[in-house]
């Protein structure tokens, strides 16, 4: 018997239904698909009927990683690691599609290291992904919405997002105390250039630390009031860090890297 281990953040997906609503999103054969955290192979299993041309897993319980490499022999290459310490885009020869039941406690610092490792060429067509809801609320929010931050400005920045379902703690084991929820994730043709993307997560770390004051304190210590960036990107410093959209937080990160250039 597997004994989901909570210092691994483990819930595996056990609901048929939704294991199959993952696999149909999007088109699998031929294509090399990679798996963060598979656990007992439940949707291993699905996609590997999908006939993908390469499939990599990536699990970090060693008794899991050896189950997995004998019950699927060399169907599956499986990397007995820490995903946050793989380089998921040398694994491949061409754009991958990434399915993850993301262990709960460490997801955002997963989704925030791929989107960081985005150069000019995305390494993956697809991110399948599942989060706790509220972490996908917030992957998701737009402006002016209580959920609305960093997150969700750095996960919008470089890819499309759409929520596919909620789903219910049902249809895991053990069962969590939360809901959780499917997001889809793809590559936008079009994204804003910000020349070091550790800039973007310093201006909005400093803005969102005074989430609830106005913009003039995180405006100033960036830019030491200066009017004309002000003035050229209309931003009322009366307004309050999620009042902001998007685009206002990459136009205030180029303006940031031109004051360091």
């Amino acid at each position: 018997m597997i004994i989901a281990k909570k210092s691994l953040g483990q819930n595996f997906l056990i609901d048929q239904e939704i294991l199959e609503l993952i696999t149909n999103l999007t088109s699998i054969e031929g294509k090399s698909v990679l798996e963060i955290g598979p656990g007992t192979g439940n949707l291993t299993s699905l996609i590997l009927k999908k006939k993908p041309k390469e499939f990599y897993v990536i699990e970090k319980d060693n008794k899991l990683a050896e189950r997995l490499a004998v019950n699927y022999k060399n169907k599956i290459k499986v990397i007995n690691e820490d995903v946050l310490k793989i380089e998921e885009n040398l694994l491949f020869s061409e754009k991958i599609i990434v399915f993850g039941n993301l262990p709960y406690n460490i997801s955002t610092e997963i989704l925030s290291k791929w989107i960081m490792s985005i150069k000019n060429d995305f390494w993956f067509d697809c991110l399948i992904l599942m989060f706790q809801k509220e972490v996908a609320d917030r992957i998701i929010a737009k402006s002016n919405s209580s959920d609305y931050g960093r997150l969700s400005i750095l996960s919008n920045w470089k890819l499309n997002i759409k929520k596919i379902c909620d789903i219910s703690p049902k249809s895991f084991y053990p069962r969590p105390k939360i809901d959780s929820s499917l997001l889809l994730f793809t590559p936008k043709d079009n994204f804003y250039p910000i020349k070091n993307a550790k800039n973007l997560e310093k201006v909005t770390r400093i803005f969102f630390k005074y989430r609830r004051k106005m913009l003039k304190k995180p405006f100033n210590q960036l830019f030491d009031g200066d009017q004309k960036i002000l003035n050229k990107l209309k931003i009322d410093l009366n307004l309050r860090p999620q009042n902001l959209d998007f685009e206002t937080y990459y136009k205030l990160t180029d303006e940031y890297e031109n004051l360091r250039s």
